[in-house]
């Protein structure tokens, strides 16, 4: 650990808030005693009527892969962004089987496979606690081998822990591991109680949530006899949210890329064309707040008065996922999913041929993407940046499902073909 990352940690531990102080008047279970706190045992039966899910495998999970078994059940999904641009991981545990069935130590494996493909990047987790029940919850000693086995390597940019639906469980857990959960690390766990709450950080309907924790939302829900959300209503400069010909008959001089992806786009090749991570890293989130506000209520942006260009990027990554529909389109949809059946000898022709499809403003936007895109992988020796980890970042972002929730299952053929589109756009959109 970094000589400052230490002093951060020592600081922390230092600096206690109400909420440590509170924890601190209660008991703590000792560590040594390897055992769940008997208080939780009561919340640990309130998914017991949620069956493990029996859930398609990835197509591309081959039957002897040494992770198939867990895969297969899709406890660890990835699902796109959140709203500041981070990366998703999603855990549920009502997918879990009885703990019989399932090897743990494999399962701790696998998270750290997963993970390893995006802790480079900042990232969120997402954990839908409903289905943890007392057939299948893990051992303590498992819990607590886990903490430990995930390293800075992982904590460093994780920003966000969301648990959903949480229970005494949790914060009895909060309790029993405080001696070895920093208080850095603490600040980063936020307590999400039903979806509605889920939506201020990414779109819901985006992620694949298992049926039984939609059913249990909904009743918790109507015990709290929360009202309808109004709709929101679009304003006069609004750019998020609004389809490409809309914003194009807005603009005063009907220019066809968006305001918000060019002046974006000029000041990260002005400042971000050499920075390590750039699109990668998330931004501030009360500065995306900001700025996606003034955006929308007709506010001139400086970028230059913010002096941060990741804080461009996930603007400009954000007026994507705000799209009301994909820049790739929904009717290309299934034709990307199936891709991987197009000879290698034919992908190239195939993609341009299908770019050919797009409207007139979508086909403008994804070439002034692309090409800003290819100056980011030119310069991938100094920002890290090749057009696979772009891929990796703007997948998601170019194209979803329109009735169902995107999956690890879709977001290995979306990404496959977003890294081929970035490594030849020369060939796939013709010179003018």
């Amino acid at each position: 650990m970094a000589t400052t990352d230490l002093l951060v940690d020592l600081h922390d531990d230092m600096v206690a808030d109400d909420t440590s102080n509170a924890l601190g008047q209660l008991k703590l279970s000792p560590l040594d005693e390897k055992t769940w706190p008997a208080e939780c045992d009561n919340d640990l039966k309130t998914g017991k009527e949620c069956s493990p899910e029996i859930v398609d495998p990835p197509s591309d999970l081959k039957w002897d892969d040494p992770y198939y078994d867990i895969a297969r059940r899709q406890i660890v999904e990835v699902a796109g962004d959140d709203n500041f641009g981070r990366k998703v991981i999603v855990f549920s545990a009502c997918r879990m089987p009885p703990s019989y069935q399932l090897d743990h130590s494999l399962l701790l494996k696998y998270l750290k496979h997963t993970l390893d493909k995006y802790v480079e990047s900042d990232y969120s987790v997402v954990y839908f606690h409903y289905g943890l029940n007392s057939q299948n919850k893990p051992s303590f000693a498992w819990l607590v081998e886990a903490y430990k086995e995930f390293d800075r390597k992982y904590k460093k940019n994780i920003k966000a822990l969301y648990i959903v639906h949480p229970t005494r469980l949790i914060k009895a857990f909060l309790v029993v591991f405080k001696p070895i959960i920093s208080m850095k690390f603490g600040r980063k766990i936020l307590y999400v109680n039903h979806l509605g709450e889920l939506e201020q950080y990414l779109k819901c309907e985006r992620m694949v949530i298992p049926t039984c924790v939609k059913r249990f939302d909904e009743r918790f829900q109507s015990v709290q006899k929360s009202m309808p959300p109004v709709p929101a209503k679009n304003l006069p400069n609004q750019q998020f949210g609004i389809s490409l010909p809309e914003l194009r008959e807005k603009d005063p001089d009907h220019k066809v890329i968006p305001l918000v992806m060019e002046q974006t786009a000029i000041y990260i090749k002005r400042n971000g064309l050499n920075k390590e991570g750039i699109f990668r890293r998330s931004a501030n989130m009360y500065l995306v707040k900001e700025v996606l506000q003034k955006y929308n209520n007709g506010v001139p942006v400086d970028f230059k008065a913010y002096n941060d260009v990741h804080l461009a990027a996930v603007m400009f990554k954000t007026f994507l996922r705000e799209l009301p529909e994909p820049l790739l389109t929904y009717s290309l949809y299934n034709q990307v999913i199936s891709f991987g059946k197009v000879a290698e000898s034919k992908q190239i022709e195939t993609i341009a041929e299908m770019i050919q499809t797009l409207p007139q403003d979508n086909y403008a936007v994804l070439h002034y993407l692309v090409v800003l895109l290819g100056l980011i992988a030119d310069n991938s020796d100094l920002n890290k940046m090749t057009a696979s980890n772009l891929a990796l970042v703007f997948g998601p972002a170019l194209l979803w499902a329109k009735d169902s929730a995107i999956s690890l299952n879709a977001i290995n053929p979306i990404n496959h073909f977003t890294q081929l589109l970035f490594e030849n756009y020369t060939e796939i959109f013709p010179a003018k």
